[in-house]
């Protein structure tokens, strides 16, 4: 093995930096990381494409100054708009310049708690499931004597039976969004382009909840397929538009960001560590996620809205971890960005459907 297939097998991004700290060389990771190529790299410091906490100017310096290797632990770092991440960086003097090394922390803790918190929603969601079933039976009587009743009552009094009638459907209504999460059948999953998805939940939200918004695109044109049942991943989007359309003012704008991230794994229920590399944005500028509600925002039942039942986004997590999917979100008033992290389709898988037990 030569020296540059050395460089290019290393796990994680790698930097050398020249006098200036502009990028002279880098690995195929680093450009997975960055989102750019090693040319367009080079013609900026790298403190311009990252942003590091304490600075990354100041530590190259200090590792010239010393000429000693330096490590940085725990460090918050942000590519571009993306979300900070906790990483650990590791600086080494060279002759021609600075070596460096960006070994991202593991996020199993958080999918850890994740999976807590969907093992509670499970449970919380079969109760709800079974309560459903029998509290729309009696609704259903309710909605029909009061319609029963309106026959033979004043006008005056109509109001009341209308009343009961609307809030009876209300409840149904609530009910059968509540029965959805277990009558999800499981993804049938295949080689999927996700640009069409995001296309196809595009024009349906413009048509609909969304036609107050602006909704604009930024793509990867080179975006491989990734694994993944078209219908589902559809209503994720759907219910993400629908979440930003919700909050937005007339004339708010949602971007949809698409891009590639091979450095990216996550612990699965088996043990296993696998590859998420295909990143899904909807960002949007409204007020932002209160602070308060961060932690438990995919938990069913949990909304930031008045009226709001908190299932929209409790869906979206249970489709996407059938898929052995992510989501994340990373938001601050004016700016939210809920990140939708997806596997890869199988170069030689065709395009027959398949569920995940085939898999």
């Amino acid at each position: 093995m030569t020296q540059a297939d050395l460089w290019q097998a290393l796990p994680m991004p790698a930097f050398i930096l020249d006098a200036d700290d502009r990028v002279a060389e880098s690995n195929g990771q680093a450009e997975n990381f960055l989102n750019r190529s090693s040319r367009a790299m080079s013609a900026h410091p790298l403190w311009e494409l990252i942003d590091l906490e304490g600075g990354l100017a100041h530590a190259t310096a200090r590792v010239r100054r010393n000429l000693a290797p330096l490590t940085l632990h725990d460090v918050a770092l942000r590519v571009g708009s993306g979300p900070a991440l906790r990483c650990d960086l590791h600086l080494s003097s060279l002759e021609a310049g600075v070596l460096l090394l960006i070994a991202p922390q593991e996020i199993a803790g958080r999918l850890d708690r994740a999976q807590n918190s969907r093992t509670a929603a499970r449970s919380a969601i079969g109760m709800a499931e079974m309560l459903a079933h029998e509290i729309k039976n009696p609704l259903a009587g309710i909605t029909g004597a009061a319609q029963l009743l309106s026959m033979n009552l004043a006008s005056e009094d109509l109001e009341l039976t209308e009343l009961i009638v609307t809030e009876t459907r209300r409840i149904v209504k609530l009910l059968e969004q509540v029965e959805q999460f277990g009558n999800l059948r499981p993804p049938q999953r295949r080689a999927v382009n996700i640009h069409d998805v995001l296309d196809r939940a595009r024009r349906s939200a413009m048509v609909g909840f969304a036609a107050h918004m602006t909704i604009e695109e930024a793509y990867d044109p080179s975006l491989p397929p990734t694994l993944g049942d078209p219908d589902q991943l559809q209503q994720v989007f759907l219910n993400l538009l629908k979440n930003a359309a919700q909050v937005a003012e007339h004339g708010g704008k949602v971007t949809l960001r698409t891009f590639y991230e091979l450095n990216l794994r996550v612990r699965q229920p088996d043990g296993s560590r696998g590859a998420l590399p295909l990143h899904v944005e909807v960002i949007d500028n409204g007020p932002g996620v209160p602070s308060d509600m961060a932690a438990s925002l995919f938990e069913p039942f949990v909304s930031g809205r008045e009226n709001g039942t908190g299932l929209g986004l409790a869906l979206v997590s249970k489709i996407l971890h059938d898929h052995g999917g992510w989501i994340s979100v990373d938001s601050k008033p004016g700016h939210t960005a809920f990140r939708v992290s997806l596997p890869l389709a199988p170069k030689n898988m065709n395009d027959d459907p398949q569920t995940i037990e085939d898999q």
